[in-house]
């Protein structure tokens, strides 16, 4: 699940409006395009239990091409942002097209060579996070410099292009994986179709950035604001509870209870993975509406959805219902989107202009350590009951709950009641240029762009194999942007800002 980086600073030169020959409706080329590597990104979670009936993949294998999606991601997310800065939206997206069709073409080579399925899951990661680095950043500039009706429609737009893509392309892959002749071929048809599509209208979409050549890619990537105690304290241990919640749901749960499912196994888990991304982007309204930066009630209360999801969770495991476990899916979402929402938030106000692109990729980098919870669970469960596992594992968030609450609680950082905003006290001390700089910035932190869920069903270890397939920040301590902000994603070339609970165009 996904949200991915926006610049929280105005449009390049480059573009200063629809007279630059940017329309209305230009955002719309790099949308389809991030859609595209989105699908690409998750059509692979409802297809492992097929690789594993019919390949024999062993748990371990099955261990490593679900990981390897992640350790792709990381660094394109970290050095997609500063290369599209360098060199322009364009000239980023279109590579990571070509090679997110790639992808998906040894995974469909993986079908007879299972090296090649690690292989494809591993650029896969890297597309995913050089064209959600860059491409959120760019339906922002588009939308802005060619909406006359919205103040700021990017981060909506590039919302709902992720979520069609991340919750789509899995459910379609499973469905032809269920009943489509040659399934581990026929279920990646539908993304090479699509990004091929995506390749031609991204060729012809405005530039926004004309690039800038000042200062290494790398010392942008430094981030001296993981020094910051809040973060260590309060945002490092939040973090990969994100994706903890959320890969418990997509990858342990369904292959519990796949015996019971029968020959809907894939369909099933397709749907699961649907369930808690959608989960996840729908209670992002609600999570900002709790936000308050003088106390830790969106943090209480995202914990205990997490704690909550693993308890049902529990239940799901000890009674092998399938509709425990799609409840399980869905409070999990919940707890993942709540997550993702506060650790953003909380890293919006300590992060400075220049460190909040490069502490949202440390902290997302943070988050993707949860993708380890499942193989865990599926390790553990031959000497220990799967439920019991899921009932240490409510624990353990309780403890974080009661931790992560307490050090925020003694105020080691966000912003005071009655403090300043970021555009006021600029405007204080400085010209009209700063003023204007420090007003964008308020505005695009308010926004925020989904995160990916990219995870797929793993069979616990010991069962059935079987399938049936026929920004602008502050310093700690001082004032932060009153407008709310959301989850994240991918980290953008300059500070990003995503949006939850945008739904509509």
């Amino acid at each position: 699940m996904t949200k991915h980086a926006l610049t929280n600073r105005a449009a390049p030169a480059a573009v200063s409006g629809p007279s630059a020959g940017i329309g209305g409706r230009a955002w719309l080329r790099a949308g389809v395009a991030v859609a595209a590597v989105g699908w690409g990104a998750n059509q692979f979670a409802p297809l492992l239990l097929l690789y594993r009936s019919e390949l024999g993949l062993s748990a371990a294998t099955v261990q490593a091409t679900f990981g390897l999606y992640a350790i792709g991601l990381v660094p394109g997310l970290l050095l997609g942002g500063p290369v599209s800065d360098r060199y322009g939206r364009r000239r980023l997206m279109l590579p990571a097209l070509f090679v997110s069709v790639l992808a998906s073409l040894l995974l469909i080579a993986g079908g007879s060579q299972e090296e090649l399925l690690f292989v494809g899951r591993l650029v896969s990661g890297v597309a995913s996070g050089a064209a959600f680095s860059s491409g959120t950043v760019w339906i922002k500039e588009l939308s802005l410099a060619g909406s006359t009706r919205e103040a700021n429609p990017g981060p909506r737009r590039a919302t709902i292009t992720m979520t069609t893509g991340f919750a789509v392309g899995p459910l379609v892959a499973g469905l032809l994986a269920q009943w489509a002749p040659s399934p581990m071929t026929v279920a990646y048809l539908p993304h090479l179709a699509l990004a091929l599509v995506s390749i031609p209208l991204v060729w012809g979409a405005p530039e926004t950035c004309g690039g800038s050549r000042e200062g290494s890619v790398w010392r942008q990537v430094r981030v001296p604001a993981v020094r910051e105690p809040r973060f260590r304290n309060v945002v490092a241990p939040l973090a990969p509870w994100v994706f903890g919640s959320a890969s418990v749901a997509l990858a342990y749960l369904p292959g519990l209870v796949k015996d019971r499912v029968g020959g809907n196994a894939l369909v099933f888990g397709a749907v699961v993975t649907a369930l808690t991304g959608f989960a996840g982007i729908l209670v992002q309204p609600l999570a900002r509406r709790m936000d308050d930066p003088r106390r830790p009630r969106l943090i209480a209360s995202s914990m205990a959805i997490v704690v909550a999801g693993l308890l049902v969770s529990a239940a799901a495991a000890e009674t092998l219902q399938p509709v425990l476990v799609v409840l399980a899916a869905l409070v999990l979402g919940a707890g993942y989107g709540c997550c993702q929402v506060c650790g953003l938030l909380e890293v919006q106000r300590m992060a400075g202009p220049k460190d909040l692109a490069g502490l949202t990729a440390v902290y997302q980098a943070l988050s993707y350590i949860g993708f380890a919870a499942p193989f865990i669970l599926a390790a553990l469960q031959g000497s220990v009951r799967a439920s019991v596992l899921l009932c240490c594992a409510a624990g353990l968030a309780v403890l974080t709950l009661a931790y992560v609450t307490l050090r925020a609680a003694r105020g080691q950082g966000p912003a005071v009641a009655g403090a300043k905003s970021t555009a006021e006290a600029v405007t204080e001390v400085g010209t009209a240029a700063e003023a204007a700089t420090a007003e964008a910035a308020a505005i695009e932190t308010a926004d925020v762009v989904s995160v990916p869920i990219t995870g797929a069903p793993v069979d616990p270890v010991g069962a059935a194999a079987p399938v049936g397939s026929g920004a602008s920040g502050a310093p700690a301590g001082s004032a932060a942007p009153s407008a709310p902000v959301g989850p994240v994603a991918p980290v953008g070339s300059t500070p990003v800002a995503p949006q939850p609970g945008d739904s509509s165009t």
